[in-house]
């Protein structure tokens, strides 16, 4: 069941936008000014590492969430690029603000959707934990993060695409996953 506090808030406090791939909507360090939700299309978080390396945070598709800690922060703390092209809806910071100083109940229906979150996050950091790259490229499929390109993939799972790609093909030799297509592989 998708948790939608923010249905609730009158129609000026959002504002739905297209969006192209590669589309930034927003950079690193910038002033926040909302959070985000997916209509349609993929919006990835992304931050640069200290060595140059491109680590994704978190891939947002349809129905899905992003930046919710510009609420209660100044500026944004990643990049947001669109890497699928649609649309999305972007909630004013303040509207959610006043929003939670005046209604009990929204409260605790944001509160409640950032709960779910944060259990999804920490099922994320126990596929990041596993410390075999075939174990985890296997966790992480079995959890549905296989979507995009391998690359992206790699990222999401802290890996580089190389070795991304030997444990894909060390667990499809090993006859638990096959490949169904370019970049594109199945349970076994």
């Amino acid at each position: 069941m998708q948790i939608d506090p923010f249905s609730d808030l009158p129609p000026d406090a959002s504002r739905t936008t297209k969006m192209q791939q590669g589309d930034v909507l927003f950079r690193q360090d910038q002033e926040t000014s909302g959070l985000y939700r997916v209509i349609s299309g993929c919006v990835t978080l992304r931050r640069t590492t200290l060595d140059g390396d491109t680590l994704t945070l978190h891939r947002a598709v349809q129905g899905g969430y992003f930046a919710e800690a510009s609420i209660f922060s100044d500026r944004y703390h990643c990049d947001a690029v669109c890497t699928a092209a649609g649309s999305i809806l972007k909630i004013a910071k303040d509207d959610v603000i006043a929003n939670m100083r005046s209604s009990p109940a929204f409260s605790e229906g944001v509160t409640r959707l950032l709960a779910i979150q944060v259990q999804h996050y920490r099922a994320h950091i126990e596929i990041l934990a596993i410390r075999s790259a075939q174990e985890r490229v296997m966790a992480a499929v079995q959890a549905g993060y296989l979507k995009s390109t391998v690359p992206e993939f790699a990222s999401r799972i802290n890996l580089t695409h190389e070795a991304c790609y030997r444990a894909l093909r060390a667990l499809c030799d090993a006859g638990r996953m096959v490949q169904v297509g370019r970049g594109r592989y199945a349970m076994a």
